[in-house]
């Protein structure tokens, strides 16, 4: 009996409990409803809903003369919300639907996506991926056209989803100027330097939660648009570009290379016209743009016999010689201290002119001259570098300068052997930029401007920010001095170690380098060669600066070496600019028909070709400046024969530059192997043929 009352009174309280416990729940729900409502209502929508940024289109980088170098193209990934289209238009349009999916993406069938969608539908699935892959703007358009799709996002449940991809249009040219940014925001170049104009300002837009982590756009009467990023003006000519690359990568080719620049500028601006840099690829086949060795720190190097100009600047303005005193050099080898210094001439020069000392690029003159009359006063030489401005970073546009490194006299460094070596270049540390600035004054008849390679900062027709020439010094040496040095530089093209590039067409003015590279804290047999120069060397437009490390082979100086390429670059910027050489464009544009007294090109850029035209005088008629066009003399003016590049078909390139037919070749997917110089002669794939990827055509140039 007792035991039944207490399984009877356990029960009934546990029946309590649970009567409590129910009649407790109605009471919660109505307390959090009514009294908590509002605190969950926000919580629950902090979870399912969010502002999220939406990133802005990145500005635009332009070539001096407008030419796109960088731009940002729309892709866009492809989903829908299959709940918001209406029964009768879903029913009437799915099977279209299906089947032009399938055979855009042909990836499944249609039924397979018939299904996919219908499922979803069923389901209450709000947001659907049709497909990962990305569509283009063209395609996105005719899928706005789609059964279904073209009743829009609120009648269709369509969503174009838009992801901005980075395009060059001229590809690797220029490719480390240009430069990159990862997703961290840390890059190189244009695009890393000039990131807080390029990136624009992110906007904000409401997004919801889905099943399964995804984000659907929602729109909202409190969204924030993003602002679109400035454009970037830069003063790079992608002719130059294309020339100073081309001719560097020849010759790192030929000679086995370590790597190369080139820094081509305008004398009287500091524009720079192309920054060109070459390395050795990490599995040793080829070459690539993967440091910018021309201005940042792993350039600084010891520059060799370039930096002797300084030294005769110095020696010049302390009125301390004449070109035309005698210097003794003996058998090529001087004693200072415990170090020798050594001609690179077998026997050495015996007795010379000062002159003829720059022109031979004699060491031992040099370093005797130097420690002859400021031995006893170092600082008093090394202030001539602080005259000149190159002991301190210019403040270039692009980060990753280097700082140019000098000793100081007096400090631990120094050694009764600085001076001697230092003078010819040796025991301090020079980018290439420094070191052509230097040779730029010079031609500018001493004044020192600064080097720049962004010359605005634009939206649509306003300017944010305009760069303008820079002075850094208005004279770097006397008058006297510097007509001296540019007989010097002239000298040593015309007599001296660089006489293997002497030009009959136009002068050019210069000094070699070569300097043994330090490895492991010993010099070695692999040398720094480079040659730093102007032309024309009468009324200079350009100077320029070639660099090569570590080539292979015989003579490997810098006159044998770097010369050439500075060579091969110089003709060709005279020979395709009007204004240094107003006889070869005209020559090229002489019709060659009889028939016709014109100026006749035979093909190229709309826009590009009608400025040659109008340069000479030779009226055309209108046509859309994006076009390629084949050129047609007509009585007393210019016919276009339009050149159509967009059809699935090989193209016709015969009459296009080398840098123009690359561009329409490589685009359609083509790789293009081409021999001779000159214009396009000869494609070996028909024009109007079928095209097929990865197919490899042949161009003969004449």
């Amino acid at each position: 009996m007792n035991i039944k009352r207490s399984i009877v009174l356990r029960v009934r309280v546990v029946f309590i409990l649970i009567a409590l416990a129910t009649a407790a729940i109605p009471l919660r729900i109505a307390k959090i409803q009514f009294e908590e409502g509002d605190k969950w209502r926000e919580k629950a929508e902090t979870i399912n809903f969010q502002y999220r940024e939406v990133p802005a289109t990145r500005g635009n980088i332009y070539a001096g003369d407008g030419s796109l170098l960088a731009t940002s193209l729309p892709f866009y990934r492809v989903a829908m919300d299959p709940t918001i289209a209406k029964s009768d238009r879903y029913n009437a349009g799915i099977d279209s639907l299906a089947k032009m999916l399938s055979a855009f993406y042909k990836d499944r069938s249609a039924t397979a996506y018939k299904r996919m969608i219908t499922d979803a539908r069923r389901d209450n699935k709000r947001y659907l991926v049709l497909n990962r892959k990305q569509i283009g703007y063209q395609d996105m358009q005719k899928m706005s056209n789609w059964p279904i799709f073209r009743d829009g996002r609120l009648g269709g449940g369509v969503l174009f989803e838009k992801v901005e991809k980075r395009y060059r249009p001229f590809n690797a040219l220029a490719s480390r100027t240009v430069g990159f940014l990862n997703e961290n925001e840390y890059g190189a170049g244009i695009e890393y330097s000039f990131n807080e104009y390029l990136k624009g300002q992110d906007g904000k837009a409401l997004f919801q939660r889905l099943a399964g982590g995804s984000w659907k756009p929602v729109f909202d009467a409190e969204d924030i648009k993003p602002e679109d990023g400035y454009d970037v003006i830069t003063t790079l000519d992608v002719n130059i570009q294309d020339v100073a690359e081309t001719a560097l990568l020849k010759q790192l080719v030929e000679r086995e290379a370590a790597f190369g620049s080139v820094i081509v500028m305008e004398v009287k601006t500091g524009q720079i016209k192309a920054i060109a840099n070459l390395q050795r690829n990490k599995n040793g086949k080829g070459y690539g743009e993967n440091y910018n060795f021309a201005i940042g720190d792993q350039g600084n190097t010891e520059p060799g016999s370039t930096f002797k100009l300084l030294s005769m600047l110095a020696l010049l303005e302390e009125n301390k010689v004449s070109l035309g005193q005698s210097i003794e050099t003996g058998n090529g080898a001087h004693r200072f201290y415990d170090r020798t210094m050594r001609d690179a001439k077998n026997g050495g020069f015996g007795t010379i002119t000062v002159r003829e000392a720059f022109e031979k690029s004699s060491n031992v003159a040099i370093s005797k001259l130097v420690d002859m009359h400021f031995g006893s006063s170092p600082s008093k030489f090394l202030s001539y570098v602080e005259k000149v401005g190159i002991n301190q970073p210019f403040g270039f546009q692009l980060a990753g300068e280097g700082k140019p490194y000098f000793k100081k006299p007096g400090s631990k460094q120094w050694y009764g052997t600085s001076l001697p070596w230092i003078s010819i270049g040796y025991e301090i540390k020079l980018n290439p930029l420094h070191t052509l600035a230097l040779y730029n004054a010079v031609a500018n008849g001493g004044e020192m401007v600064k080097p720049y390679i962004v010359q605005a900062v634009i939206k649509g027709n306003r300017i944010e920010k305009e760069y303008q020439p820079e002075v850094l010094r208005k004279r770097i040496a006397s008058e006297k001095t510097i007509k001296q040095l540019q007989e010097l530089l002239q000298g040593v093209v015309e007599n001296g170690t660089a006489k293997n590039i002497s030009n009959a067409d136009y002068k050019i003015a210069g000094k070699t380098g070569t300097a043994q590279k330090l490895i492991n804290g010993r010099y070695t047999q692999k040398y720094y060669t480079s040659f730093a120069g102007y032309f024309p060397a009468e009324k200079p437009k350009y100077s320029m600066i070639v660099v090569i490390d570590s080539p292979n082979g015989f003579a490997a100086y810098g006159g044998d070496v770097s010369a050439p390429v500075f060579k091969e670059i110089a003709d060709r910027i005279y020979a395709l600019d009007i204004e240094l050489n107003p006889t070869g464009p005209a020559q090229i544009l002489r019709a060659e028909a009889s028939t016709s007294t014109l100026p006749f090109v035979k093909a190229g850029k709309a826009e590009e070709v009608h400025q040659i035209l109008e340069q000479l005088g030779v009226k055309a008629n209108a046509v859309q400046a994006d076009d390629w066009v084949k050129v047609v003399a007509q009585d007393n003016r210019v016919g276009w024969k339009i050149n159509d590049t967009e059809k699935a078909m090989v193209p016709d390139v015969s009459g296009l530059s080398l840098r123009d037919a690359l561009f329409i070749l490589e685009n359609k997917g083509l790789k293009v192997h081409y021999s001779g110089k000159g214009l396009v002669q000869e494609q070996s794939l028909e024009p109007g043929t079928k095209l097929l990827p990865n197919t490899t055509i042949n161009l003969v140039l004449g």
